[in-house]
């Protein structure tokens, strides 16, 4: 507050508000005495008529009450009188009286002075001895003359403190003047002074005090004076030197920020035209790779087919080529590219915590990692992003922690079809932040103490580059702590998986006993958790011993204090007490562990011990049934006398024949099943190595059918699920993936690629390829489209094997009516989804045949019915239809024996 103010307040302020206290204060004393003058007289004024009315009520005289009542009337404050039995009866009312209950008090005067109408009730004896019940005698008051009279003694007083208000204020400011007016006139010289102005000199006025300040006011204005004239001859001199140097610097600055400017620009515009580029050669890259897929399916000469594969192959690698230089200019621009590839948390979380144990070992700290059970097994994401946002927390938790533990838990927080959000928290208990430094944590080249890069290393960028990560991988990360009492940092993954798949147990044990000796809280809750799991009867060491049931092991954790000698000698002498193996559990790195020998077998473990490590130390202890984590194997999916076992789907009769053909031979069964439901009821009663899934389907279709399979648990949750379709864009191959399936292959299936898929799967040798005769000149209609049937194709589509092909035709040639009613009437229906049916069942079939014209025309009509919708397949429907006419002629004009030829080895498949 300024030092007028306070003047104001003390001048004025203080007296203003005494008075207004005094005048208050005498107000309220003056009206409570008027009403209490009031009161009497009211009260006086009652009881000198009170005989008078009772003894007109006991002579039951109405006129004389009225005359006597009257009289109450006469007083300038009563409105209204009236008198009441004690029943509420009136017996008198003189004005408008207001009604109101009678008292519960016989014997005394109520006055009621709420508001500006009092209400006085008296009681009157009834004078009668068979009524002794009193009668009331009730006034109504005005006392508004009283409330009028104190408003104008407020207003009065109002305007004296209004006059008193004034004379303090001209005294106040008088005051303040003469006071303030030398003080201000000081405070604008030192202002320019102060802005490098030479104020006026000050005038040494009254009162002593200020004549002083002006003084040496004047004094420091003429030092300023001669202070800045010196600086000023030292500037002048400096500049003189260093003009002639600036002018260099300022040309070469502009030449730089020229060369600058020139340098970002040349950048963005080549960041621009290789983006625009790459998009703009991939459009028609991608329309001249699908045209050469379809004009091999045509018949070819050797010569012409060779041509193709080169330009196939030229495509593939121009394509390939674009892509890099998108993800060259996509990284120039700053967008980091993620992967998107399978990912087990469990071996993630044991990788990063076995890279951090020798610094943890160095300070004696537990280091935990707890992925909980509803955790899927495979995930898709970025597991090396991953990997390096948790091996920064954690190498962060040990940093700033000196004793106690660091547990890293991973659980799921969210669950929706396809996708599943993980948190994975990273606790210790450390130093612990403060709420300042807890927000300037993310900041690059900040760390929570300036202190800390000095004790602890580094350069504050770690937690910033993690909170860019795990934005960019589409999470959020934020940190929980108090002073002393460490920190928890947690962020959220959003994975792609099916959250279905939990993580099955990694052993099955049939119910040993198993003793836990663990003097760590936190890892003796993992570690029964963990054995109670896998089947065994875990049995904590400070519960009492039980005679009738002998431990089969001993899980034991080494506290830091045992590692000495004395200590070993101790658990020397307890292993040999032990009729059971041990496994003893120390806290140091594998080179510095502790040599004990349990003499009934066992080993010493170095902590921290991944899931795999254990499981894998235990079943070498006490034996137990590894279930499966990884896909099954020829060898583990069947018997080892028994054969290789294949399931098949395919709502396409000829598709799944074909399939069988191509993929059957000695040590390999294929099974077939017409519908996803049939295929689950088959999955229930048999074991498979692999399964071939066709994707659109009746009823469940193939990414239903999977989802299912993999909800059975057991050997389904890693068998090999492969999607076999006719016609998938990038976008549905990668949604595809996303829910469950393991790869994608397009029909038609060459013999080579189902090769390598039962070698990529399965580890089968590569299946020997029939050896195809030289394809003779192309052969076209009349009409110079391409041929209705040609056998030559066909046959190379089966494998080398004529008569399938024969019988593949004819399978397709008999559907063909099937489809054609099928597709007329999602026409008529104008049911756009059963029409795509339709057409990818016709497509999917005619990949394996011999019927070029028919197959171009259904590969067509599916593509653009998928991107121009129903209209654009209209003009294309009676070539379909005519295209399907004509192989059912063909099929009508081949002999008999054929037919029978077909029959026959239609029927050996079937036998087969």
């Amino acid at each position: 507050m300024s030092l007028k103010n306070r003047l104001f307040v003390l001048l004025l302020g203080l007296p203003l508000l005494l008075l207004s206290g005094l005048t208050g204060i005498a107000l309220h004393l003056e009206s409570e005495h008027r009403r209490q003058v009031l009161h009497e007289r009211l009260a006086t004024a009652v009881d000198l008529l009170a005989p008078e009315l009772n003894a007109a009520l006991a002579e039951e005289d109405h006129p004389a009450l009225e005359t006597v009542a009257g009289r109450l009337l006469d007083l300038e404050e009563i409105r209204a009188v009236g008198i009441r039995d004690a029943t509420g009866t009136p017996r008198l009312e003189l004005g408008r009286l207001r009604a109101a209950p009678l008292p519960v008090d016989e014997g005394e005067v109520h006055l009621d002075t709420d508001g500006s109408l009092w209400r006085l009730q008296a009681p009157l004896s009834a004078g009668a001895a068979d009524r002794p019940t009193p009668t009331w005698l009730e006034l109504d008051i005005d006392a508004m003359p009283l409330v009028l009279d104190h408003y104008r003694r407020l207003a009065s007083a109002g305007l004296g403190l209004l006059v008193a208000g004034l004379l303090l204020w001209l005294i106040a400011y008088i005051t303040s003047r003469r006071l303030i007016a030398p003080v201000q006139a000081a405070d604008r010289a030192l202002e320019r002074l102060a802005n490098g102005d030479h104020p006026p000199p000050l005038t040494c006025a009254s009162p002593p005090e200020l004549a002083r300040l002006a003084e040496r006011v004047n004094a420091l204005s003429d030092h300023l004076d001669h202070a800045r004239d010196e600086v000023q001859r030292q500037i002048e001199q400096t500049t003189a030197e260093l003009q002639e140097s600036m002018e260099t610097i300022e040309v070469q600055n502009i030449e730089l920020d020229m060369a600058h400017r020139r340098a970002l620009e040349a950048s963005r515009i080549k960041s621009e035209f290789l983006a625009n580029m790459s998009h703009e050669i991939r459009t028609p890259l991608n329309g001249i790779i699908g045209f050469c897929r379809l004009l091999g399916r045509s018949r070819l000469e050797p010569r012409q087919r060779e041509w193709l594969d080169h330009v196939h192959r030229a495509c593939d690698n121009l394509l390939m080529l674009v892509n890099d230089v998108l993800d060259f200019s996509k990284l120039e621009a700053g967008r980091l590219e993620l992967e998107h590839v399978p990912l087990d948390m469990v071996m993630l979380v044991d990788e990063v915590l076995a890279l951090q144990a020798p610094q943890a070992h160095q300070k004696d700290l537990q280091l935990i990692g707890l992925v909980y059970d509803d955790v899927p097994v495979t995930l898709s994401g970025d597991p090396l992003r991953i990997r390096q946002v948790l091996t920064n927390l954690v190498n962060n938790a040990i940093k700033f922690t000196e004793r106690g533990e660091v547990i890293v838990r991973v659980m799921v927080e969210q669950a929706e079809p396809g996708r599943v959000t993980l948190r994975v928290s990273v606790s210790d208990t450390g130093i612990g932040l403060s709420p300042e430094s807890r927000q300037r944590l993310f900041q690059a080249f900040r760390q929570a103490d300036p202190s800390h890069s000095r004790e602890f290393g580094g350069t504050g960028l770690g937690l910033t580059i993690c909170r860019q990560l795990v934005e960019q991988m589409g999470g959020e990360i934020g940190v929980e702590s108090e002073p002393g009492e460490g920190s928890t940092f947690a962020f959220t993954l959003a994975l792609e998986g099916d959250e279905s798949r939990e993580r099955p147990p990694e052993l099955q044990l049939s119910g040993e006993t198993v003793l836990l000796d663990e003097p760590h809280p936190a890892t003796r809750r993992a570690l029964h958790h963990l054995l109670t799991r896998w089947g065994a009867r875990v049995i904590d060491a400070g519960q009492p011993p039980n005679r009738e049931c002998s431990p089969a092991l001993l899980v034991a954790g080494l506290p830091h204090q045992a590692l000495d000698a004395a200590g070993l000698a101790t658990w020397q002498r307890r292993l040999d007490t032990i009729a059971c193996p041990a496994l003893l559990l120390a806290n140091t790195s594998p080179l510095d562990l502790p040599l004990l020998v349990p003499p009934r077998g066992g080993e010493v473990l170095s902590k921290p011990l991944s899931r795999v490590a254990l499981m894998e130390a235990v079943q070498r202890q006490l034996g137990g049934d590894l279930s499966p984590t990884r896909p099954a194997s020829g060898a583990e999916a069947e018997d080892e006398t028994g054969p290789l076992r294949l399931l098949v789907v395919d709502d396409t009769e000829s598709n799944r024949v074909l399939l069988r053909e191509l993929i059957q031979r000695p040590g390999i069964e294929v099974e077939l099943a017409a519908s996803g439901e049939e295929a689950l009821a088959m999955a229930q009663e048999r074991r498979y190595a692999m399964v071939l899934m066709d994707i659109r389907m009746p009823g469940m279709d193939g990414v239903e059918t999977t989802r299912a399979l993999r909800r059975l648990q057991g050997a389904w949750n890693h068998l090999p699920i492969i999607a076999v379709t006719a016609h998938v864009l990038e976008n549905e191959r990668q949604r595809l993936l996303a829910n469950g399936l393991d790869d994608v292959l397009i029909k038609p299936l060459a013999p080579q690629d189902l090769a390598e898929l039962l070698q990529q799967h399965l580890d089968l040798p590569a299946l020997p390829l029939p050896e195809a005769d030289a394809t003779p000149p192309a052969q076209t209609a009349d009409d110079g489209e391409l041929a209705v049937v040609d056998l030559d194709l066909g046959t190379r589509l089966a494998g080398g094997r004529e008569p399938l092909a024969r019988e593949l035709l004819a399978r397709l040639s008999g559907s063909l009516q099937d489809s054609e009613r099928e597709i007329r009437e999602a026409l008529e229906r104008q049911d756009d989804e059963a029409l795509l049916d339709a057409i990818h069942a016709l497509n999917g079939a005619c990949r394996y045949c011999g019927a070029p014209r028919l197959a171009l025309l259904a590969e067509t009509l599916e593509t653009r019915l998928r991107s121009r919708g129903r209209e654009g397949v209209t003009p294309l429907l009676d070539d379909l239809f005519a295209a399907m006419a004509g192989l059912r002629d063909w099929q009508a004009n081949q002999p008999s024996s054929t037919t029978k030829a077909t029959a026959s080895s239609a029927s050996s498949v079937n036998d087969k």
